[in-house]
């Protein structure tokens, strides 16, 4: 069974999109979603209960209630998740963000692309990096 991919996003418009990229993209993993940092928190102890780890979680920064940075943390300070790759996919590209985001922890940063076919891309590459090309830890 294909692990999950667990994507963390406010914007139903940014959700459909990401859907919509990774089936373009052929994507065999399946997509879970979490439309804010509260229900991405909330997927904690349901690993702990022995759901499948995502194979990647994909950030958004921006978001009510918990944003993504304290997601990130939350994530990092958990014994369940504290190795899951992080990915910050966001549309804020500044630089206070970026060190952010490094600094608590995300495997890497990308700033979304307004354009779909550049976002269907990025969303291939993503998947291709994280499914199929890297190694997770034991």
């Amino acid at each position: 069974m294909n692990r999950p991919i667990l994507l963390v996003d406010d914007n139903p418009m940014d959700v459909e999109l990401t859907q919509l990229a990774f089936r373009k993209s052929k994507l065999t993993n399946p997509i879970e979603v979490a439309r804010d940092g509260e229900e991405a928190l909330a997927w904690i102890p349901r690993w702990e209960a022995g759901e499948p780890t995502p194979v990647v979680i994909l950030l958004d920064i921006n978001m009510p209630r918990v944003n993504g940075l304290e997601v990130l943390q939350a994530l990092r300070a958990h014994p369940v998740s504290r190795l899951l790759p992080v990915v910050v996919l966001t549309t804020s590209s500044t630089s206070h963000d970026i060190d952010a985001a490094y600094r608590h922890g995300a495997n890497s940063y990308i700033v979304k692309p307004v354009d779909f076919d550049k976002f269907r891309t990025v969303a291939g590459q993503i998947e291709l990096f994280w499914t199929v090309l890297n190694v997770p830890p034991s």
